[in-house]
């Protein structure tokens, strides 16, 4: 690759990864002319990619969006995350995403040098997913979502709640939170005066309102918080409560949902909910620390089946059932509240 060739493919590197440029630091960074940046651009524009000037007293450039969609040029850090993100995405709970996901992700392992290709394959080795069930949300939908939430422009859809009352939402949007399986917007409810959250696949129809609004501070430190929050004060079908053998403070994964209430040195109580009874036997499980269950009882019979089906689907025969004696942190023993 001649000087010229590597230096516009560097150029065309630097304007992907940052909005606006000013003329002086392309410069700089390529250390070459002024008048050496002015013709690169040109030759850029020349292979179609479409590079607007900037004004203003130093003067830039800027990478816009064209009609087509142009070749990305990726250093290895870049290439590695995105494989994995695409290997992730296949299984995802975004209606559609996981062929497109695997499509991308061949054109994208064709080109990867193979020593990328071998650290892709470690991480993704090394690394458990568990595969999205139940409701999948529309990707034309988040799209929108982000778009609003990015520009700081106000949304309205419909909306199906937990006990399916349907109403019309006009909402000031402030981020969409990813939770497992599920996605949340957190947005300033206009007609209410208040904060919530808004389960993404119970949404339909979003659609920008055309006007902008100045950012609200939320009542909490980040949105993923706020949702957390919000769903531990909901109301849900079926209400958790365990030991866990852990200190209070030691317990840590994004699928700790409720509250925490410390025994003593080694161990605290667990109290958290879900609609979904599949769903909270893998939060439960996702914590990473030994437990018993004390209620519901459907739940503890959920984790027997589970023990079970792990235990055939590695070659061993599952144990007796027995409703006294906790499996391997999966099931526990069965009781009643106190009082």
């Amino acid at each position: 690759m001649n000087g010229t060739s590597g230096r516009l493919l560097t150029l065309l590197s630097l304007l992907q990864g940052r909005r606006d440029w000013p003329g002086g630091e392309l410069a700089d960074r390529l250390e070459i002319s002024g008048r050496t940046v002015r013709r690169d651009i040109e030759r850029l524009r020349d292979l179609g990619y479409p590079v607007d000037a900037l004004t203003g007293p130093a003067g830039g450039y800027r990478l816009r969006a064209g009609g087509a969609m142009p070749p990305l040029l990726l250093d290895e850090g870049e290439a590695v995350a995105i494989a994995v993100g695409l290997r992730t995405a296949a299984g995802a709970s975004v209606t559609g995403i996981e062929e497109t996901a695997v499509r991308a992700l061949v054109k994208l392992e064709q080109v990867l040098p193979s020593h990328l290709r071998r650290r892709v394959n470690a991480l993704q080795s090394a690394t458990a997913t568990v595969a999205a069930t139940g409701p999948t949300v529309d990707p034309e939908a988040l799209t929108v979502i982000a778009t609003a939430c990015r520009d700081r422009e106000r949304l309205r859809f419909a909306y199906a709640s937990r006990d399916d009352t349907r109403s019309r939402r006009h909402v000031e949007p402030l981020s969409l939170v990813n939770l497992g399986r599920r996605w949340y917007l957190v947005a300033w409810d206009c007609d209410r005066g208040d904060w919530r959250t808004f389960r993404v696949d119970r949404l339909e129809r979003p659609s920008p309102a055309a006007t902008r609004f100045a950012p609200r501070t939320l009542p909490v430190a980040d949105a993923a918080a706020y949702v957390k929050q919000s769903l531990a004060a909901a109301p849900q079908r079926h209400q958790a409560r365990l030991t866990l053998h852990a200190p209070a403070d030691a317990v840590r994964s994004p699928y700790l949902w409720g509250e925490l209430r410390e025994l003593d040195a080694q161990s605290c109580e667990y109290r958290t909910g879900d609609d979904s009874l599949d769903w909270l036997a893998v939060r439960i499980g996702m914590l990473g620390v030994d437990f018993e269950v004390h209620e519901p009882p459907e739940l503890v019979e959920r984790f027997r089946e589970l023990a079970g089906r792990f235990a055939r689907s590695a070659g061993g025969a599952p144990s007796p059932t027995r409703r006294s004696t906790p499996a391997a942190g999966l099931s526990g023993t069965v009781t009643g509240e106190d009082g």
